[in-house]
């Protein structure tokens, strides 16, 4: 197991103070500096103090070292002052201090050129300044920030091992890992694809709303805040995990973004073989849990679909001036329709939801026939292996991006009332609201108050007595239209037993089910109770000869 995390310098987690920085302490500016050459370059890190005269000081420095001088070895010998400055930008060092007095009582024009050219921050000050006070001052900070960042490593490192053990989600330790940043963090795949975020959800979809182009921006170092992090395991790279626009302390930031990928790449080990990431119990891709959790909002309503919006783009479905069709397919191999979505080149998320269901979600082109494809889709499911009986519930095909949730629910609805039909028939390739008349629309309503108040007032006698087998045996007698022979047969009963048992339900109900109008009265009344109740097609359907 490995994460790798992007820096540069030699010493990539020791903390740094920037030129700027050291420019602007109190003891620094006592000295009265003033910045004579690079100064373009003071963001440059400063990761030590170090006092050097002799005119071959490159060879004692290992990089990103702000260099205090007097000067005195240097004076009237210009070769030596170039040279100097010369070996100080080979070393790598961050800036030098010149101190004015005896040897320069003015900034040499030798060493400010040379500097100049190498882009090497030259400051000098012009009252006298003892050196250890700023040695001290920035060595103090730099050990104070290095011992930071290693508590708040350890910290982070503690904490989220600490989920890991007690088998949280990955989504609770991403939202660790932001809570500790107070910033957005993204996990992507190699393809800059969202995998997962964590964050301020406002400061989420800022950051997703023209994601592929931010993030190749901070891949190329454009960003200013942006820490990434490497995934990979076992040797091969997988995704990357970045902190947007972190402000703390660089350093910090980097250990932070290290243990943070630590963490992911170990979830992500020990859940290759099991465990519950989906709702079949073993965990899915990455890929497969973002679009469970954006799909899962879709439906739910929870979030309004415009703030999904950058979710869905980041993700890397296309939404711009596309037509999506909402579908819910009942497949018994969840993992079926995204390989046949696949198969047919089309461009959709899909999602197995907790109810055991598959969300789809195709988004195609505005010249693209809906219909025809959906049904391609279909009969591509149907030709499978033992998939005779999948059903492919669809929703009309949505323009705008905020009806998309609508149609969701929609096909969800249709393919549940599909899944309750007390029939055996297989149903049509693509099943719309149309499809499923009565039993659709009673599931449609089966919230309403005064849908579940009819159910109640209908059903009364038999919801409070004592004897269930008489719902039952109701069930059967008017899903087979009544057909009082079916119904013996099918609970193994006489006929003249079935009837005793009719005349107990038309007693208990105060109804006659030989009257039309009064069975089509039960008859709703059952089925919305049903669906009340989420009697499932296991448990509703009929006995079976």
């Amino acid at each position: 197991m490995t994460s790798t995390v992007e820096t540069s310098g030699p010493q990539p987690w020791e903390p740094a103070l920037s030129v700027r920085q050291v420019l602007g302490l109190e003891r620094v500016l006592a000295g009265q500096p003033e910045v004579v050459a690079g100064a373009h370059r003071l963001d440059r890190p400063v990761r030590w103090v170090h006092v050097a005269e002799a005119a071959d000081v490159g060879v004692m420095l290992s990089g990103g070292e702000m260099v205090l001088t007097t000067g005195v070895l240097l004076a009237g010998d210009e070769d030596k002052q170039d040279e100097y400055i010369r070996s100080l930008h080979r070393a790598e060092a961050a800036a030098v201090v010149l101190g004015l007095g005896r040897a320069f009582p003015a900034p040499p024009d030798v060493m400010r050129r040379a500097a100049e050219r190498c882009g090497l921050p030259m400051v000098v000050l012009h009252r006298p300044f003892p050196f250890a006070e700023l040695t001290e001052e920035v060595q103090s900070r730099l050990l104070r920030r290095k011992f930071a960042a290693v508590s708040l490593s350890e910290a982070v490192r503690t904490e989220l091992t600490g989920l890991i053990t007690a088998g949280a989600p990955v989504q609770r330790l991403l939202d660790e890992v932001a809570r500790h940043g107070g910033c957005p963090v993204v996990v992507t795949n190699l393809a800059h694809r969202v995998l997962a975020t964590a964050g301020e959800r406002s400061a989420v979809d800022d950051v997703l709303r023209d994601w592929e182009r931010i993030a190749r921006q901070a891949g190329a170092g454009a960003t200013d805040g942006w820490v990434r992090a490497e995934l990979s395991c076992r040797g091969e790279r997988w995704g990357r995990l970045v902190l947007c626009g972190y402000r703390g302390d660089r350093a910090a930031g980097r250990l932070l973004a290290d243990r943070a990928a630590e963490a992911l790449v170990l979830h992500r080990m020990l859940g290759d073989g099991t465990h519950a990431g989906g709702p079949g119990g073993v965990r899915d891709s990455w890929e497969e849990q973002s679009a469970r959790t954006l799909l899962t909002d879709l439906v739910s309503g929870a979030v309004p679909a415009r703030q999904l919006l950058p979710r869905a783009r980041a993700a890397g479905l296309p939404v711009n001036r596309r037509l999506f069709v909402p579908l819910v397919v009942r497949d018994p191999e969840p993992d079926r329709p995204a390989r046949v979505l696949r198969l047919l080149g089309l461009r959709g998320i899909v999602a197995e939801l907790a109810d055991g269901t598959t969300a789809v979600l195709l988004s195609l082109a505005p010249d693209q026939d809906a219909r025809t494809l959906t049904t391609r889709f279909a009969a591509r499911l149907r030709s499978e292996p033992d998939a005779a009986h999948t059903v492919v519930a669809a929703a009309d095909a949505r323009a705008d991006w905020d009806d998309v949730p609508a149609g969701l629910r929609e096909a969800q609805h249709v393919a549940e009332a599909v899944a309750d039909s007390a029939d055996a028939l297989v149903p049509p390739p693509v099943v719309r609201l149309r499809d499923i008349h009565l039993r659709g629309l009673v599931r449609l309503l089966r919230d309403d108050p005064h849908v579940q108040s009819f159910a109640e007032r209908e059903l009364d006698g038999l919801l409070r007595g004592p004897d269930d087998d008489l719902l039952s045996v109701l069930r059967t007698y008017l899903a087979t239209g009544r057909n009082k022979s079916r119904t013996a047969r099918l609970h193994h009963v006489s006929r003249p037993a079935l009837y005793r048992r009719l005349e107990a339900i038309q007693g208990r109900l105060g109804v006659d089910l030989d009257d039309f109008e009064q069975a089509a009265s039960v008859h709703i009344a059952l089925l919305a109770h049903d669906a009340q109740q989420g009697v499932t097609p296991c448990n509703a359907r009929l006995p079976q000869t």
